[in-house]
């Protein structure tokens, strides 16, 4: 038989000249090396995309645990739907809009590549590959589809309870076909804030901060829901409705959220490549369990009680914390980072109620605050990394995305209205928007 270079190497043995070898270099379709790496890579974003899928659901359950039983199919059918307008927007627009391949309109700002996204075609070989050397078109597009949507999903717990379903979908097209796509090419694009080093692994800020930004500034226009606040001004609190469900959807975001952090190490076709990518698992998952015990103690101290919907949110601020950067730190930094996350929320859920700033679910202190802390916090792990860059690009970031919100948010609330009337409200959406309920055989909560 014949036997390749790759062959001799692996069995220990040095190549004979006499032995027909095969063509050196990335020959398509000949170089087995070359398609093993488009291969691995390849695998790498579909696994990691459809466990970020997977995230999807949830923030379903999540949401429909956090609310009260009159809004949770609203929630649900909220959920469903902005994860498939997602789709269909990023293809029509975003992609191409997020990803100029060096072609700009405005130099490292806007995209000079318009239109739909293009897939390789049906059995496509090596040679017509549009990347041989590193993966397809496909496991790219389906891979970065699931960060976008994941934004818009942050922005729906947020305004829940109070807010129509149409606008909310229209504000779902415009954050994933544009707000999104735009900001996310100036550091993933290879843009301006690449250009100057600003360093966001898997998107605390390009992802979770731009969905914190957008659902802070839906909650100042909507405005609290009623009865949220007293005329004392003190909390009323409105418990969800099925916590079983919210810590359910915990823990499956936990679990998508390997995809999310170790598909972004975007490759596997080494031996360095895979050691990295398990070493970001651990690095994540560590950081999860520090921001939901130092949650857990924490609401102890303070409210002689531990607080579960805390202890969740913890949890994901941790998670969150730790996606700008989840490879350089050790196991302990990265517990600490997170931990770090699980104690922002803490903090930070009472001060938004005393602004009277109504977020159902607590997305804001973990996906704005603890996503703000991460990306601070890759400094202290990554020597590469500049504390004067973070800062400025989370600010450049978090003032496009208020901007651009808070224009779509008033033109739909002086056009068509962005929230239901009292009557509604107080009923519940799921009958008043939906005419249906999730749980018709109990009473209203």
């Amino acid at each position: 038989m014949k036997l390749t270079t790759s062959l001799l190497v692996g069995a220990g043995l040095t190549a004979l000249p006499t032995l027909a070898l095969a063509q050196d270099g990335p020959t398509p379709g000949v170089n087995a090396s070359t398609d093993s790496v488009f291969i691995f890579n390849s695998l790498l974003f579909l696994i990691g995309g459809f466990l970020v899928f997977w995230m999807a659901a949830g923030f379903a359950m999540l949401e429909a645990g956090l609310v009260r039983s009159k809004n949770v199919t609203m929630q649900l059918t909220k959920n469903i739907a902005l994860f498939s307008l997602a789709a269909i927007f990023y293809y029509l627009i975003g992609y191409n809009l997020m990803y100029p391949l060096g072609t700009w309109m405005m130099e490292g700002v806007l995209s000079g590549v318009w239109g739909p996204g293009v897939l390789e075609a049906v059995g496509v070989t090596a040679d017509a590959a549009d990347d041989y050397g590193y993966a397809s078109t496909g496991s790219d597009f389906f891979f970065q589809l699931m960060f976008c949507a994941t934004t818009a999903s942050i922005v729906s717990g947020t305004v829940a309870e109070r807010i129509k379903l149409w606008p909310f979908l229209i504000f779902v097209i415009v954050l994933t076909s544009v707000i999104y796509p735009l900001q996310a090419s100036w550091k993933w694009g290879g843009g301006f804030l690449d250009e100057m080093g600003f360093l966001d692994f898997a998107g605390s800020t390009v992802v979770h901060s731009v969905g914190g930004w957008a659902a802070l500034v839906g909650a100042l226009i909507l405005g609290p829901r009623i009865g949220k606040y007293n005329k004392e001004g003190r909390v009323v609190p409105m418990p969800g409705s099925n916590l079983a469900l919210a810590t359910l959807g915990t823990f499956i975001l936990w679990l998508g959220w390997f995809g999310f952090n170790g598909g972004s190490q975007l490759a596997m076709g080494t031996v360095g490549d895979v050691a990295d990518v398990s070493r970001i698992f651990a690095n994540t998952n560590t950081a999860a369990a520090g921001g939901a015990i130092a949650a857990l103690i924490l609401t102890q101290l303070l409210y002689k009680k531990p607080d579960l919907t805390m202890v969740l949110n913890g949890a994901l601020a941790g998670l969150v914390s730790i996606t700008a950067e989840p490879l350089t730190p050790s196991l302990g930094a990265a517990t600490l980072i997170g931990a770090v996350g699980g104690v922002i929320v803490v903090f930070a859920v009472p001060f938004l109620d005393k602004l009277k700033i109504d977020d159902v679910v607590g997305a804001i202190p973990v996906h704005l605050f603890a996503g703000i802390w991460g990306t601070i916090a890759v400094v202290l792990t990554n020597g590469d990394a500049s504390l004067g860059v973070q800062l400025y690009s989370i600010l450049v970031v978090g003032v496009f995305t208020v901007v651009a919100s808070g224009i779509i948010w008033f033109i739909l609330k002086m056009t068509i209205g962005i929230r239901v009337s009292e009557e509604d409200e107080i009923n519940g959406l799921d009958m008043s928007e939906l005419g249906m309920e999730a749980y018709p055989e109990f009473s209203k909560g």
